[in-house]
């Protein structure tokens, strides 16, 4: 694989544009003087041309035959295709993740790609029955306009292509803003969009951070803003888009997802499924488990097999395939997770098995898990620490489960390991999330269901296939075939003096 440096550049309506201005640099989590592109931080006014070569390429495509833009996406399929070991590669490399499970990110988006054009020749509305005989009513769905899509590092190429996918199918146009942590796979999916013959103008990008996504978020001519990140930034964009009384949100935020392992789980199931809820992607997913609620008649065993389990994990080059997981994303991210475990240790933690620094020119960490006793005032049991950080929480009963799992301010993953199916059903029903899971990690996403969660997690605007509810509107549409007026719920038509 080429080491060379990547020269970042915008894309807007159709023109690749170079840094005309201040850059930065993309690293390499796993080797930190490793230089992966240069990318310009793009000023305001490059945001505003961005959205509006959005909103001039809008009516064009909106008109364009709904098949025709599908067919598009099959273009995109067949490209990702022959790109996905380069592309999985190139994101193992700027962030951090093992390259086998890059190349599952790539298979994900390809998914989402492939449903996208499944759908584009599926039915776009309803046909609904009238109180008047003579009347048809119909629902169908229009697209919004601009879209704003702000996505994170961890899923860089995945969770655009949810985001972009169902938007652009419906008819809108997109303004795309990569994580300033991974551009390079940001711009990458852009050039692929480009290749498969997107018009120009239907897909612009724009790099940088923060003041690059609040200048794109406040521009007016922005009908809908998709993001995927912290709650904090979450919330802020939901805050500035309530002042634009037409702007929809659809925001992924925080989670501290939970797996939970009854007394009649079978404990080498649960075992895994913890693992992989904790650890994959260095407990950096957004439905990570931080914690896992364990029946106390099994807790020890299931803590001696877990810890035991963990100590075998590889970690290192995530270019190398063997390993399970790699660094985390940068060393802010070090400096937080080694917080959380100090935090843990002040709380009164019971550690299973220490985890710190490990040794390298990288941002890596092995695992911390530690036995927690609920308490109501426990922080490192309610806060997203995102990264390889387990609590091990015991309870008495099923109920007990619930309530715990209940007490944080997210709702977004969860997992029970039972064989019981009233078990099952009691915690479907009382505990609040939005993806749920039996005999599985609370990881895992199918790009024909709905992703996203409740309370701090989201706004109630899932992304893959349930964005459609949020990048489109639904509009009425009633047809008279009779010669009259005839008005429903049995109002008269008619007028005083006669017809005229």
């Amino acid at each position: 694989m080429s080491t060379a440096i990547i020269t970042g550049l915008n894309l807007i309506a159709g023109q690749w544009r170079p840094a005309n201005g201040t850059a930065f640099d993309s690293r390499s989590p796993a080797r930190i003087d490793e230089v992966v592109g240069r990318f310009p931080v793009t000023p305001a006014e490059e945001v505003r041309q961005a959205v509006a070569a959005a909103r001039a390429a809008y009516p064009a495509w909106r008109r364009e035959s709904r098949i025709r833009r599908a067919e598009l996406f099959d273009n995109l399929a067949q490209l990702v295709k022959r790109d996905a070991d380069a592309i999985a590669r190139l994101m193992a490399r700027e962030c951090g993740k093992v390259v086998s499970e890059c190349r599952a990110e790539v298979i994900e988006g390809l998914h989402m790609i492939q449903y996208v054009f499944g759908t584009g020749r599926m039915p776009i509305g309803d046909v609904f029955a009238s109180e008047i005989a003579e009347k048809d009513a119909f629902m169908r769905r229009k697209p919004w306009g601009v879209v704003a899509v702000v996505t994170p590092w961890n899923f860089p190429f995945a969770v655009p292509l949810w985001m972009l996918g169902p938007s652009l199918l419906e008819g809108n146009t997109a303004v795309f803003k990569p994580s300033e942590d991974t551009p390079a796979v940001g711009q990458r999916l852009a050039e692929l969009f480009v290749e498969a013959g997107f018009p120009s103008g239907v897909l612009n990008l724009v790099h940088g951070a923060g003041d690059v996504g609040e200048a794109l978020v406040r521009d007016p001519s922005v009908n809908v803003v998709l993001f995927t990140g912290s709650y904090e930034v979450g919330r802020h964009i939901q805050e500035v888009s309530a002042s634009f009384y037409d702007r929809i949100t659809a925001c992924e935020m925080g989670s501290k997802s939970a797996v939970v392992v009854c007394a009649d789980a079978r404990i080498d199931l649960a075992v895994n499924c913890a693992l992989i809820s904790a650890f994959k992607t260095s407990g950096q997913r957004c439905v990570s488990a931080g914690r896992v609620l364990v029946a106390e008649t099994m807790f020890d065993r299931f803590a001696e097999k877990l810890v035991a389990a963990v100590r075998r994990l590889r970690i290192g080059d995530p270019l190398d395939a063997g390993n399970f997981t790699g660094p985390v994303i940068h060393r802010g991210a070090v400096e937080k997770v080694l917080g959380y475990n100090d935090l843990a240790r002040k709380e009164g933690a019971t550690v299973l098995l220490d985890g710190g620094r490990l040794n390298g020119d990288g941002c890596y960490l092995s695992p911390f898990i530690y036995r927690m006793e609920y308490g109501p005032k426990v922080r490192c049991i309610r806060e997203e620490v995102f990264g390889p950080h387990l609590a091990l929480i015991p309870f008495k009963t099923n109920e007990d489960a619930v309530r715990i799992y209940n007490d944080t301010e997210y709702g977004l993953s969860m997992a029970v390991v039972t064989e019981d199916f009233r078990t099952m059903r009691l915690f479907r029903d009382e505990c609040e999330y939005g993806m749920g899971y039996v005999n599985l990690p609370c990881i895992g996403a199918e790009v024909h269901l709905p992703f996203g969660g409740v309370k701090k997690s989201g706004n109630g605007h899932p992304s893959a296939a349930g964005l459609v509810e949020a990048v489109t509107h639904k509009t009425a549409w009633t047809v008279n075939y009779g010669e009259e007026v005839k008005m429903a719920q049995g109002l008269t038509t008619e007028v005083e003096g006669g017809p005229p």
